[in-house]
């Protein structure tokens, strides 16, 4: 099991590393052991609201979960409103660990928050579903899915 600090100086280290403009980048697995260290912590699902209700989304503890979406279904528009969106449900000094689909677009979320003054926001490695496998599907090689944590499927 790792440490609280632990998770924070790797986390960091691969902020060093990838040269990341927001505090660190968590794997799936630390995600979710930091959010129960930490229970003012928040999971930002960025997914869309049709990823949501297609797919399904991570459980974790009461009031960690908020869906804010970095793009807009149908049309992939960027939401124009992810920053004022996300300091209705945080504050800067809030611990927020954003996910997608496979860890692109929460990488973007991330760098929006930073530069908006979130100061612990940290990017979810391999996303909620990860990448895809040699016959194209998705959740069998990487991802919160695929790592066993807690989900709800659609």
């Amino acid at each position: 099991m790792n440490t609280y600090n632990n998770i924070y100086k790797t986390a960091n280290l691969r902020r060093i590393q990838y040269q990341l403009q927001y505090a660190g980048a968590l794997t799936p697995g630390e995600a979710f052991e930091l959010l129960a260290l930490e229970p003012l912590g928040l999971l930002i699902d960025v997914r869309t609201h049709a990823e949501l209700d297609w797919v399904g989304y991570p459980v974790v503890a009461n009031n960690q979960y908020v869906h804010v979406e970095w793009t807009q279904y149908p049309g992939a528009i960027q939401n124009s409103k992810f920053v004022e969106q996300l300091y209705k449900v945080a504050m800067p000094h809030t611990l927020i660990l954003l996910l997608c689909r496979s860890a692109i677009r929460s990488k973007l979320a991330a760098e929006a928050a930073a530069n908006a003054g979130f100061v612990r926001a940290f990017d979810i490695l391999e996303g909620f579903e990860g990448k895809k496998d040699d016959r194209g599907h998705r959740k069998t090689i990487s991802g919160w899915c695929f790592r066993g944590l807690p989900w709800v499927s659609a």
